[in-house]
C-alpha cells in the first residue's frame, strides 16, 4: 500500500491519471493525489495503528471497491497502462480486484469479524 501511494503521487502518477473515469467530477490528477493520500494513511494505520487493524482492514476493501470502476474504465475504453497493453491482460485484472478485496479482509483480520457469530 504504501508503494502504491507513493507511486500515485509521484512516479505513476500519469498511468494512475489513464485510470480514472471521465465521468468522475473531479479532474484526473486530483483523483490520482486524493488517492494516493488515503493509500498512505491506510498504510500508515496497518502499521503504526494495529489496535485498530480489523477496521483499517475494512476501509481498504471499501476503498479497493470504490477504485475498482478505475479498471472497469481502463478495460472498456482499451486504455495502456502498467503494461496491461491488451484487452486480454485488462480483463483478468479486473478477476483480480475481488481477491484484493478479500485479501484486505483476510490479513487484518477483518474476515474472521465480519462472519462470526455475534451475540
Amino acid at each position: 500500500m504504501a508503494l502504491a501511494a507513493i507511486a500515485h503521487l509521484t512516479f505513476e502518477r500519469v498511468a494512475f491519471r489513464a485510470q480514472v473515469p471521465d465521468w468522475i467530477p473531479l479532474g484526473k490528477d486530483s483523483v490520482v493525489i486524493l488517492s494516493g493520500i488515503v493509500e498512505l494513511a491506510l498504510s500508515l494505520g496497518l502499521i503504526f495503528w494495529t489496535a485498530e487493524r480489523v477496521n483499517i482492514g475494512i476501509a481498504l476493501a471499501i476503498f479497493y471497491v470504490l477504485i475498482f470502476p478505475g479498471n472497469i474504465a481502463q478495460y472498456v475504453n482499451h486504455i495502456s497502462a502498467f503494461n496491461l497493453n491488451t484487452d486480454r491482460a485488462r480483463l483478468i485484472r479486473l478477476f483480480f480486484q475481488p481477491v484484493l478485496i478479500l485479501w484486505a479482509l483476510w490479513c487484518t483480520g477483518a474476515l474472521t469479524y465480519l462472519f462470526q457469530p455475534k451475540g
